[in-house]
């Protein structure tokens, strides 16, 4: 059942457009998460539904119902804002079941889905407390819960735990799963930090520009990015990015890199011209080291130890090193020389405009063509 969904909606502010032909489809009891880099409209989105600004052009629908002209209290929607925006004269108690009260609900009604809210946010015990005698995460659950309390369709999460310290968003965010697996309502986030969209998400929407750049799952958009932007924004660290042109164009391409040198690629570039410029991507997991022998190979810039694992990084003569993710023990040393192997298996390709090539399942390639010359590619 699709719960919310918007038509081509744009907005303009002066003579700037911030969302340009937005379409999205939202099903009944969904965890979506907008996500894209600042300025990209992803709050103004959020506001958007909420009824919080106006709609310039476009339709937004909640259950089949279109809601463009409806105040936000009409629309059965909650917003959780990035101030927790307590009354600190107020108690627990009396923050949650505010908007109830506004709304003139029958006190015992009140009563109940206050104290209904605030058992399922662990907040009963805190009834009577005042807003200063509460730690970040509590006052975090109680913006929620005064949301919640109004048993709204929708759930708006505006970059909820932006102002909690690193452990508290850990333990936030995983209040906010199991939340939503309690409640199954349909949640909508925004956030900046891709760990929030990665873990909580059943599905991403990467905005870019105004822009849908891509709508999928974590799983999907991390392992199949349809554009440049949406592999270089998602993981960290970030995608590698290197130069290379089409050789020869086909339902298979050959590619040639300094990287690489020339290889056969399972990627269809049969509407591109020989000579196209492209940028090949390869995330650093997908990537390994060993000793080269002499003045071969490239060299480390840089060894970050993480605890758990390494990123060594290699100079490559681009703006950027290229960036490798290691055991733990691996005991690579800066100044060491290194060959690079690749998992070509791993690789992306992107034309001149960032948009992926499309990839041929390895099993469908013509007779006698293999997908790569061995399994990794080396430097």
């Amino acid at each position: 059942m699709i719960k919310l969904k918007l038509d081509n909606v744009n907005k303009q502010l002066g003579g700037a457009r911030i969302l340009r032909d937005v379409s999205l489809e939202i099903s009944a009891g969904e965890f979506v998460v907008f996500v894209g880099p600042s300025g990209c409209g992803k709050s103004t989105l959020l506001r958007l539904i909420a009824g919080l600004d106006s709609i310039c052009g476009g339709d937004l629908l909640i259950d089949g119902r279109r809601v463009n002209d409806l105040e936000p209290r009409e629309r059965g929607v909650g917003m959780v804002f990035q101030s927790y925006a307590l009354y600190p004269h107020m108690s627990v108690y009396d923050n949650i079941g505010f908007g109830l009260k506004l709304a003139k609900t029958e006190k015992t009604s009140l009563r109940e889905r206050v104290l209904k809210t605030a058992q399922i946010l662990q907040l009963d015990k805190l009834l009577q407390r005042k807003p200063r005698e509460l730690s970040g995460g509590q006052r975090q659950r109680v913006a929620m819960g005064r949301a919640m309390a109004r048993e709204p369709d929708i759930l708006l999460f505006d970059e909820p735990l932006s102002n909690l310290d690193a452990s508290l968003r850990v333990q936030m965010r995983n209040e906010i799963a199991r939340l939503h697996g309690r409640l199954g309502s349909t949640m909508i986030y925004v956030t900046h930090d891709q760990v929030e969209a990665m873990t909580l998400a059943d599905k991403i929407v990467v905005l870019n520009g105004g822009r849908i750049e891509q709508v999928g799952s974590p799983r999907e958009l991390y392992e199949r990015p349809a554009s440049r932007f949406v592999a270089g924004f998602l993981g960290s660290p970030r995608m590698n990015f290197f130069a290379a042109f089409l050789h020869a164009p086909g339902e298979t391409s050959q590619v040639e890199s300094l990287v690489l040198g020339r290889t056969t690629l399972p990627v269809d570039s049969s509407d591109l011209a020989a000579n196209t410029q492209l940028s090949l991507g390869i995330r650093p997991e997908h990537l390994s080291l060993k000793t080269a022998q002499g003045t071969t190979g490239l060299v480390v810039s840089g060894v970050e130890y993480l605890g758990s694992e390494t990123y060594v990084h290699l100079d490559t003569g681009q703006d950027e090193p290229m960036v490798c993710r290691c055991e733990v023990n691996a005991g690579w040393r800066i100044g060491d020389r290194v060959e690079l192997q690749l998992d070509i298996d791993n690789l992306h390709v992107f034309d001149a405009h960032g948009t992926a090539l499309k990839r041929r399942a390895i099993e469908s390639l013509p007779a006698g063509v293999a997908p790569h010359p061995a399994s990794a590619g080396v430097l």
